[in-house]
């Protein structure tokens, strides 16, 4: 009997650990979390990107923005074998594509099953897209997770042409931009790169 009462107190405390060991680590990843949200909601705000490629007009009215109070960001885009790296807002914007890139309205959000649109402008942050490939790889991070895609098509349509923007039944990604990318006055095309997530991890 003695025997039987020690080995159920074994078990309560084997528990009893357990127990507080899954909460020690629930409550370090939410600190980790949240301390991954904070460092994603103050990455931009002192940001100074690349304005090698920028025409003179944007520059200026990237500076112009930049002076003035800025929205949250919604998402950072990613384009490593391009060196781009631009915060996305809410809207498509002239305000919110002066400062970075824009979620085109109506298209899918960040983490959400669908097609997620952003634009920017030709001669901007996304005047890198100009070299872009097939296959290349690009990420978007939000607050919630890091997700990644694989550029699976470049196309040059009429700005017309919206369905490049229906809704998928699976999360992908469509970059918009004007071209040609060197062009003196409106642009007549526009630029289009499509995406598919190809897996996800945390930031």
């Amino acid at each position: 009997m003695k025997f039987l009462r020690y080995i159920e107190g074994l078990s309560w405390l084997a528990g009893v650990g357990l127990m507080g060991f899954f909460l020690s680590q629930l409550a370090l990843g939410e600190v980790q979390r949240s301390s991954d949200v904070a460092a994603f909601k103050s990455a931009y705000t002192l940001a100074q990107p690349d304005l090698g490629l920028w025409s003179a007009e944007r520059v200026a009215a990237w500076e112009k923005a930049s002076a003035e109070v800025t929205p949250e960001v919604a998402a950072i885009l990613n384009i490593p074998d391009l060196s781009l790296e631009v915060p996305v807002y809410l809207g498509a914007g002239d305000d919110n594509m002066d400062l970075g890139a824009g979620l085109i309205s109506g298209t899918a959000a960040p983490g959400e099953v669908g097609n997620m649109g952003i634009a920017g402008h030709r001669d901007g942050y996304f005047r890198a897209l100009k070299d872009i490939q097939v296959g290349q790889v690009m990420s978007v991070m939000s607050d919630q997770d890091l997700q990644q895609y694989r550029v699976s098509e470049i196309l040059i349509v009429d700005p017309l042409d919206v369905e490049v923007l229906d809704p998928t039944d699976h999360q992908s990604l469509t970059l918009v931009t004007c071209y040609p990318f060197y062009f003196v006055g409106s642009a007549p095309q526009r630029f289009v790169v499509k995406a598919d997530r190809v897996n996800v991890s945390n930031p």
